[in-house]
């Protein structure tokens, strides 16, 4: 079977990413598997793919609409222009796509129709949007959430209501959002709850923990890691010795770092970039935390526990409740509860032994998201799509109503 995932960056890091990398390298084993990106920016990926997937860049521009081989600020491409207007279609609404230029959702278009057979997966609201509405329905049409439903505009869920029933299956992360989205589709199209895989790995016994908490993500307001250089503080004044180590990048960087110079944790807080072996630095720490506004089912979670590190995580929406059962095998805290956040570090730092306890019970946890497991989910659901396709009637939109 063919399959076709459309990402919006798949040069770039993030949790999307990582999660369409891993479904596309075990499912590349006994199907044609292409990636294909909206935008570009480096020569290679982040993130390790099989070179049996296929990886082609739609529109070779940065996301400014720049060429990728141009140097930053040099080119002045006509159509750059039209971005500062208003996109009147419904996917304009994501806020990734507020100013796409019309001959990228030509090209997009284009993509689309081009493909004669097989399953056409897109990633985020604006591309589930334009397979709704533009994509030829001889193709399995899936669109995947990685966030939740109710995290977005009222206007962006107005356009999923009307454009969504559209395709043939809606897949979501977790238990809420599964309910979010019936509520607001009812039964108007197939919605299956998947939750992201993570490659398997080896229970090798862990050795050599160090007194170091660690978190990872991109360095955005919704990972909350002020929150998280906040509740540090309280730790720090207990316990001197324990250090915070941040991985990832983003446009937070200055703001953490001056944050982290104000509070006096200079020697103790580290934002220690990107890295690509992020496994090698989880399984050296003691405690995973995770401290983010909102999620969608996040990967790095699901990783950390597989390597045995107990999590101490916001109960935010959505995602951390599916995976952390409280006291089992990590802590949940009231979301953005900065003193309940130190008192989870606190007590996991002060007991060794609950620590070992629940690090056991969170690998047990993330065995079930191993990718053989969920990929059995995936073949099912494509199997039973092909069986029982439905073809509703076509027509593009332009203000969230189909044209007449």
């Amino acid at each position: 079977m063919n399959i076709r995932f459309l990402l919006h960056n798949a040069y770039g890091i993030g949790g999307t990413i990582r999660t369409v990398f891993n479904q596309a390298n075990a499912l590349c084993a006994t199907h044609d598997v292409e990636i294909a990106s909206v935008y570009r920016r480096t020569e290679q990926p982040g993130f390790p793919l099989d070179p049996r997937v296929r990886l082609v860049s739609l529109t070779d521009l940065r996301e400014d609409g720049s060429r990728w081989t141009d140097k930053p600020g040099t080119n002045s491409r006509w159509w750059r222009k039209t971005r500062a207007a208003r996109n009147p279609l419904p996917h304009g609404r994501d806020f990734r796509y507020n100013r796409w230029d019309p001959l990228v959702d030509l090209k997009l278009i284009r993509y689309m129709r081009a493909q004669r057979d097989g399953v056409l997966i897109t990633t985020r609201p604006a591309l589930n949007l334009l397979s709704a509405w533009f994509a030829p329905r001889r193709l399995i049409r899936i669109g995947q959430d990685h966030m939740n439903f109710r995290s977005y505009r009222p206007r962006l869920q107005s356009a999923i209501r009307h454009a969504y029933p559209r395709l043939d299956a809606v897949s979501v992360l977790t238990r809420a959002d599964h309910a979010a989205y019936r509520e607001a589709l009812g039964d108007a199209v197939r919605l299956e709850r998947i939750p992201n895989g993570i490659p398997p790995r080896p229970a090798a016994p862990v050795r050599g923990r160090t007194p170091i908490l660690v978190a990872a993500g991109r360095l955005t307001r919704q990972k909350g890691f002020d929150l998280l250089v906040q509740a540090f503080e309280q730790v720090h004044e207990r316990h001197p010795d324990w250090q915070l180590h941040i991985f990832g990048e983003g446009r937070q960087r200055r703001q953490l770092t001056d944050l982290i110079a104000e509070r006096g944790l200079g020697d103790a807080v580290r934002l220690r970039g990107l890295s690509r072996t992020l496994d090698a630095e989880l399984a050296k720490a003691s405690i995973f935390v995770l401290s983010s506004r909102k999620e969608g089912l996040p990967m790095v979670l699901l990783e950390a526990m597989s390597t045995g590190l107990p999590v101490v995580a916001f109960d935010c929406p959505t995602g951390p409740a599916d995976v952390v059962d409280d006291g089992a095998n990590g802590l949940l805290i009231p979301a953005e509860d900065v003193p309940g956040l130190a008192a989870g570090m606190i007590r996991l730092i002060e007991s060794p032994a609950e620590r070992e306890t629940l690090g056991a019970a969170a690998r047990a946890t993330a065995a079930q998201y191993e990718s053989p497991v969920i990929l059995a989910r995936w073949e099912e659901l494509f199997a039973d799509l092909a069986r029982h396709r439905t073809h509703p009637a076509a027509g593009p939109v332009l203000d969230g109503t189909p044209a007449a």
